[in-house]
């Protein structure tokens, strides 16, 4: 009988958008609207090459602390408006 062996992995700081959305539940999509609206190269996230030159179309690593404080800092979310009854 084989056994099965289990890892705990513990994130770094930095991580990859796979690992960030299995962490945190946010989708791709969200991801990448964060990125492009709200969140700021090198504090949430940040481009990384080989040669410390890193390109705008580099890998991206999340730093998975100031994410977290970016849920943190979200506002409630506001009532939709009610939609009216034609009938009325």
């Amino acid at each position: 009988m084989s056994e099965k062996q289990v890892i705990l992995l513990v994130p770094n700081k930095w991580v990859s958008e796979e690992v960030l959305m299995l962490i945190t539940g946010l989708t791709k999509h969200a991801i990448k609207s964060a990125r492009e609206k709200s969140w700021l190269e090198g504090r949430e996230y940040r481009h990384y090459s080989g040669d410390c030159q890193p390109k705008d179309n580099s890998p991206i690593l999340y730093n998975r602390h100031e994410v977290d404080n970016w849920v943190e800092r979200q506002q409630p979310a506001k009532p939709r408006a009610k939609k009216r009854n034609s009938a009325d």
